[in-house]
């Protein structure tokens, strides 16, 4: 994830997640388009996830797919960026 980041010029802040689905907070510039860092970070990480998981990961329930289509972003321009990490931080860690 902070590769791809680093790659649109971006910074990965914080990384955290539950089983089902990852939270990150990233400081990205306001030329680059949201839907195609979205894009490539899902990209990237499902082909190294299945790449490291083979057969771990199942094609056939995933329909395909390794990622859900759909993405929720906000801003956090109102709100601590310590309040922010600190969210993150208290999720789980994706499995």
């Amino acid at each position: 994830m902070r590769k791809v980041c680093e790659d649109f010029h971006a910074e990965l802040k914080e990384f955290n997640g539950e089983a089902d689905h990852v939270h990150l907070l990233v400081h990205y510039p306001p030329r680059i388009a949201l839907a195609s860092l979205v894009s490539s970070l899902k990209g990237v990480s499902s082909r190294r996830l299945r790449a490291e998981f083979t057969g771990r990961v199942n094609r056939a329930t995933t329909h395909g797919r390794f990622w859900s289509p759909s993405y929720f972003a906000g801003s956090c321009g109102g709100a601590p960026l310590q309040v922010v990490k600190d969210y993150i931080a208290q999720q789980k860690r994706p499995d």
